[in-house]
């Protein structure tokens, strides 16, 4: 689909030359013999590009008249992209470390002026799992990291943003914390994983000793076709949540109780919404601070989120206790 609107004019210019004089192949000069222009879009506006290119003027070297483009044009944006690697690094932020779905990262770029449609973030989406799969097959990346410790644990766990959107699966190495393999896939079959395990395993100059997961399937298969005689242990936190299940279930019931006492927030605020006076600053702040508390979830089974709510609850109206004593609110509040 074309472009249906023009592209933003470009909001600063910048000059790019290579810091290499010299052929790399034949040590000969390189001589500034063109410029090219591009235009690219970051996060900080549009840059109108002009790249010096220099060529080897040896006829008999290897490199001769081939084009030696600025070293610096690699920081900026990826070749033939027109959005810098900003932008597509701040994409992939959001949707994996913010949970953030197409449509809620393409409105904050859009209020961060940064124009595009929706589909070409779907597209540097794609350019960002890309680059993070690149980086992180590097055998000799992954060899330099495990060698020092002469063993690997592994642990594998997926993340999928959105339901029916392609699951980004991470193998990490418990050990140095280090992630050895990162790659999106649409299905989550027990092929699918163990060939994502053998990947690492092969790619690795150190035994994997032990296998950690949670307790799907699909994964335990995977593990036991791929490494059949490692150890495979459940993730604790996975055991955890499920053994203070019972526990989880009476905290939410408790929270579920304690929100039926504090109901009738908005009308209370409805009543000040024209006021200006101290007191009825003070209205809309406790207000607001029984919003933040009904609202600020715990991450069972380590975090209570109604054993939190109460002490929040309690430390409010410990608060509003004190104000009627000292007259600055109406006892009425208490209740």
């Amino acid at each position: 689909m074309a472009r249906r609107e023009p592209r933003p004019a470009a909001t600063a210019e910048k000059t790019l030359e290579p810091l290499q004089k010299r052929c790399p192949t034949c040590d000969g000069a390189m001589w500034a013999d063109y410029n090219n222009f591009r235009t690219v879009t970051t996060l900080q506006g549009v840059v109108h590009v002009k790249l010096k290119i220099r060529r080897c003027a040896n006829s008999a070297c290897q490199r001769f008249h081939k084009p030696y483009r600025p070293e610096e044009e690699g920081r900026l944006a990826l070749p033939e992209h027109e959005f810098g690697l900003d932008v597509i690094a701040l994409i992939g932020t959001l949707r994996y470390g913010e949970h953030r779905s197409v449509p809620e990262i393409h409105q904050q770029l859009i209020g961060r002026r940064v124009v595009l449609s929706q589909r070409t973030v779907t597209n540097l989406l794609d350019r960002y799992d890309e680059l993070v799969a690149l980086s992180l097959a590097d055998d000799s990346r992954l060899r330099e990291i495990t060698s020092t410790q002469g063993r690997v644990i592994l642990a594998i766990d997926g993340l999928q943003p959105d339901v029916g959107h392609d699951v980004l699966w991470v193998l990490r190495d418990c050990l140095s914390g280090e992630v050895l393999l990162a790659r999106s896939l649409l299905s989550a079959t027990q092929d699918d994983l163990a060939e994502l395990i053998l990947s690492v395993e092969g790619a690795l100059e150190v035994p994997i000793v032990g296998m950690i997961s949670d307790g799907q399937h699909s994964i335990r298969r995977a593990v036991a076709k791929a490494l059949p005689d490692v150890p495979h242990q459940l993730c604790h936190f996975h055991y955890l949540r499920q053994a203070a299940r019972p526990i989880f279930e009476a905290d939410r019931h408790a929270k579920k109780e304690l929100k039926k006492r504090v109901r009738g927030i908005r009308p209370i605020e409805r009543q000040v919404e024209e006021r200006i006076d101290p007191e009825a600053q003070v209205i809309r702040g406790y207000c607001s601070a029984v919003r933040s508390a009904l609202t600020d979830d715990g991450r069972p089974p380590l975090s209570a989120s109604g054993l939190k709510l109460h002490h929040r609850l309690s430390v409010i109206s410990d608060s509003l206790g004190r104000a009627a004593k000292k007259g600055a609110c109406p006892s009425s509040w208490l209740g």
